[in-house]
């Protein structure tokens, strides 16, 4: 196999695993997307829009062993077998790896520090190594980290390298995809892009997805009613909808001098645990925009607001909440204006989770808000079992 210098590569056996069925198609599907983002608030309420619009099912595994898998934008792609090394970019998609036992099989993620892990020091035997990772993003995509990684599968919306990051041309994508191994995936974190008008999927339809994949359907379907059991039990117990706060949702830094919002009534994978919980949106009716397409708040305009509760998001490592008590919160309480929001006068004022969502950050997340936002109500240490989910990753299910 050749690389983008020249140089060639063995290409071992294993990479007949997989075969890229529907990519084919990838090039009239890139031809004619647009470029530009979409204002948040305007995909509230859409759902899934192409929710019946899939052109087939995931086909069963034959006689042979042999299996196909079909996803929006790619179309379908068959297996000969689950695939030993996949190459992911978004965590989402790697926390539903490490969800379905397959962690060890990861191979990147675009950028480490978007990557929040936490989560896993509750669960025992769970855990990845992020520095054994390769990082895509350098100023830019590489191909040559593909053929180095040379993986099984390439866990990617082509879309992201091309019209998200502008990191990649078409060309490119079919050099890898025919030198190296194909591309599967749906950009699933946000829906704010008006490149992407293709069908979006909710976090757990990306995930079953990701689990027929690998074959891991048993695994799913009992992390799957984890979920719903958890989401039943808090919404249950959850008060009237007029008594519940609003949050703002918003990206910003350690010392927050101005923020950027991010609408919690906008869908996508990221926001569904607010959803769940029934926490509204502080931005609406004020015509503040999304991320995609607005500008930063500074205190000033936050005060006018005068949000219930903050959510604040920011790109760097993963903090407890006594690390961020003691550095974000802090700097507002002793801010002139920033102290006058009700939020911070009461204690409101919370992380606001990872920005790529996967289904173990969910159940997680759920958990979080809901002893957060009702503390007299969900009084309890858990709401869900850590060791019962923990089995389900290391051990799998019984047959």
């Amino acid at each position: 196999m050749s690389g983008p210098d020249g140089a060639t590569f063995e290409r071992p056996t294993r990479r007949e695993v997989v075969k890229g069925g529907g990519t084919l198609a990838l090039g009239g599907l890139l031809a004619g997307c647009l470029g530009n983002s979409s204002q948040e608030s305007s995909e509230a309420g859409t759902g899934d829009r192409a929710t019946d619009t899939e052109p087939s099912a995931t086909g069963p595994a034959t006689s042979d062993g042999t299996y196909s898998v079909t996803m929006e934008p790619v179309g379908t792609v068959e297996f000969e077998t689950v695939p030993e090394t996949i190459a992911p970019f978004t965590a989402d998609y790697i926390d539903m790896l490490v969800a379905l036992g397959h962690g060890d099989a990861v191979q990147s993620i675009w950028y480490r520090g978007r990557y929040k892990t936490l989560h896993y020091e509750e669960l025992d035997g769970v855990s990845i190594d992020l520095n054994a990772l390769t990082q895509l993003w350098s100023d830019g995509v590489s191909k040559e980290a593909f053929y180095e990684m040379d993986a099984d599968l390439h866990l990617i919306d082509p879309h992201a390298l091309t019209h998200w990051l502008k990191a990649w041309e078409q060309s490119d994508l079919t050099e890898v995809r025919e030198n190296v191994a194909p591309f599967i995936g749906n950009l699933v974190f946000r829906r704010t892009d008006d490149w992407h008008n293709y069908r979006y999927y909710s976090l757990y339809e990306a995930f079953e997805k990701v689990a027929e994949m690998v074959q891991e359907q048993a695994r799913f379907e009992a992390i799957r009613s984890i979920h719903a059991e958890l989401a039943e039990t808090v919404q249950a117990r959850l008060p009237a909808p007029e008594e519940r706060p609003n949050a703002a949702l918003m990206f910003a830094g350690e010392e927050p001098e101005a923020f950027t919002p991010y609408r919690i009534s906008g869908n996508g994978a990221n926001k569904e645990h607010f959803q769940t919980l029934g926490i509204a949106d502080a931005f609406s009716d004020t015509g503040i925009e999304g991320y995609s397409g607005s500008e930063s708040l500074d205190y000033e305009a936050l005060l006018e607001i005068d949000p219930d509760s903050l959510l604040l998001r920011y790109h760097r490592e993963g903090k407890t909440r006594e690390e961020f008590e003691n550095s974000v919160l802090a700097h507002m309480k002793e801010h002139e204006v920033g102290s006058r929001l009700r939020a911070v006068q009461n204690d409101r004022v919370f992380r606001g989770g990872p920005i790529y969502t996967g289904p173990l950050h969910n159940l997680f997340m759920i958990e979080r808000y809901a002893k957060r936002y009702f503390p007299e109500t969900f009084t309890e240490a858990q709401l869900f079992d850590r060791e019962r989910l923990a089995r389900i990753i290391t051990e799998g299910v019984a047959e």
